[in-house]
């Protein structure tokens, strides 16, 4: 299992917290120093089955700075797969990959249906 996330950011802390009381066992990756490539981005996203927007991190200072929420609509879904690649700080963290469970973001009541140890 794969999580991915940025150690400074709260919600990641609490999803390392929660997956360590759960005995998941994962390898950590930071998200700003390995940021997810174009093919794994791709791949998560056909798995995930969610809407590409919920791969990007919209409360980041980033997101808001580069106006997405108007330029994203606009975009294809190849566009906005090559900007993710480009900056780990535009991906929705912490990011929680196994397989076909790709999980963006904490929510616990979610993960505790998803996430088996």
């Amino acid at each position: 299992m794969l999580f991915i996330e940025y150690p400074k950011c709260s919600t990641c802390k609490k999803a390392k917290k929660w997956l360590d009381a759960q005995n998941v066992a994962y390898d950590d990756r930071h998200i700003v120093e390995d940021n997810p490539t174009y093919e794994e981005l791709k791949q998560w996203h056909v798995r995930s089955g969610l809407p590409l927007k919920r791969f990007f991190n919209t409360s980041g200072m980033l997101y808001r700075e580069m106006q997405l929420k108007d330029r994203l609509p606009n975009m294809s879904e190849e566009e906005q797969l090559q900007l993710l690649a480009t900056n780990g700080m535009l991906v929705k963290r912490p990011l929680l990959v196994d397989g076909d469970l790709v999980l963006t973001g904490f929510k616990e009541a979610e993960w505790a249906e998803r996430v088996s140890s």
